[in-house]
């Protein structure tokens, strides 16, 4: 039996698939338990090649718990450097993917409208099919303050009837007292500007 056509009869039909261009040696990973074991061995070599082991600690507790924030947030997939190539596009960030989805017998018009009355959301570079919004929190790193960046982009997902949009959230970080257009915070927001932009939708792929 095909399951497709049993999908599309429960209401159960998959979202389809999506891409966007990456940065140089960027990939898209989920947050499983071996992607995380990988990124760790990862850390640990470079850390052993730069001679500073003693920051291993604090970077494996680190990444644990930014894989259990993306597991409780419903994220499905991210997208970061990982490619050991010098071409690679090494920058302290990532791009997370999730599926934010409307309370039962309602759509996303309501949370739409929110973000642009009251978070200031735009078209992103004009494309009134993808939101975006900036927002920024001082969170506390080990002994220093730095400010969290985030950038969120909102965009439905084809034939859900605007009750499931696609969600990627861009984070990065700054020194407090960064100015707002430092370029070093225009070159993130113009990097995941720019790689959103691209998104395009494909057919889901049924096993």
């Amino acid at each position: 039996m095909n399951p497709a056509p049993l999908r599309a009869e429960l209401g159960l039909q998959r979202d389809p698939e999506f891409e966007m261009d990456l940065p140089a040696g960027w990939t898209r990973s989920a947050p499983d338990d071996e992607t995380l074991q990988r990124m760790l061995a990862g850390t640990k070599r470079r850390l052993m090649e730069a001679h500073r082991p003693d920051l291993y600690a604090q970077m494996k507790s680190m990444l644990e718990s930014s894989f259990q924030d993306m597991r409780r947030g419903g994220v499905f997939a991210f997208f970061s450097a990982s490619e050991p190539d010098p071409s690679t596009l090494f920058v302290p960030a990532s791009l997370n993917a999730s599926i934010r989805k409307a309370e039962p017998g309602q759509n996303l018009d309501d949370v739409v409208r929110s973000l642009v009355r009251e978070h200031g959301a735009t078209p992103l570079l004009g494309d009134k099919r993808t939101l975006r919004v900036e927002r920024q929190k001082v969170r506390q790193l080990g002994t220093e303050s730095v400010v969290s960046h985030s950038i969120v982009y909102l965009t439905p997902v084809p034939g859900a009837k605007r009750r499931r949009a696609l969600q990627l959230v861009a984070g990065f970080a700054s020194k407090v007292g960064t100015p707002a257009d430092d370029s070093m915070l225009e070159s993130m927001r113009a990097l995941f500007d720019s790689c959103v932009s691209t998104l395009r939708w494909r057919p889901a792929q049924d096993s």
